[in-house]
C-alpha cells in the first residue's frame, strides 16, 4: 500500500450503548457522572443518564476470630450503587474513541459494563422481492 491512499471501510452503526458503572462510593460515581455528560456535550452525543435508587447490599457474618469464638461474630455490609448511561444513534469509530476515552479516566474501584447494539442490513433471502 502506498503512502498517502485512504482504505475505503464501512463504519458500523451502533443503535444504542449501554453504560452500566458500578461502585461503593455514590460522590465518585455522581462525578463521574458529570464528567462523561461533560465529554457527551463535547463530542455532540445523545446522552441519558439513569439512576438506580437503592443501592444493592450484600451482608456478611463472619467469626471475629477464625477458629474459635462462635458466638463472638461481626457482621459486614457491601453497598453497591449504580448507574446507568445511554448514548444513542452512534457511529463505530465514534463509539470506539468515547468508550476508549471514558474507561480510561474511569475513578479507581469503579467497574464499568458496556453492551453494544448494532444495526445490521437484512440479509438477501429475508428482503422482499419486488417481483412478487
Amino acid at each position: 500500500m502506498r503512502e498517502g491512499t485512504e482504505v475505503e471501510e464501512r463504519d458500523e452503526l451502533y443503535k444504542k450503548l449501554f453504560i452500566t458503572v458500578k461502585g461503593h462510593e455514590p460522590m465518585v460515581l455522581r462525578s463521574y457522572e458529570t464528567f462523561v455528560k461533560q465529554v457527551c456535550e463535547n463530542l455532540s452525543l445523545n446522552l441519558q443518564s439513569d439512576t438506580r435508587n437503592r443501592p444493592k447490599f450484600l451482608r456478611l457474618s463472619m467469626n471475629r476470630s477464625p477458629f474459635i469464638y462462635k458466638k463472638h461474630q461481626r457482621q459486614y455490609e457491601f453497598r453497591t450503587h449504580y448507574k446507568y448511561f445511554t448514548v444513542k444513534h452512534v457511529t463505530g469509530c465514534t463509539a470506539d474513541v468515547f468508550l476508549e476515552y471514558i474507561q480510561r479516566n474511569l475513578p479507581e474501584g469503579v467497574a464499568m459494563e458496556v453492551e453494544k447494539h448494532r444495526l445490521e442490513r437484512l440479509p438477501e433471502y429475508l428482503e422482499t422481492s419486488e417481483n412478487s
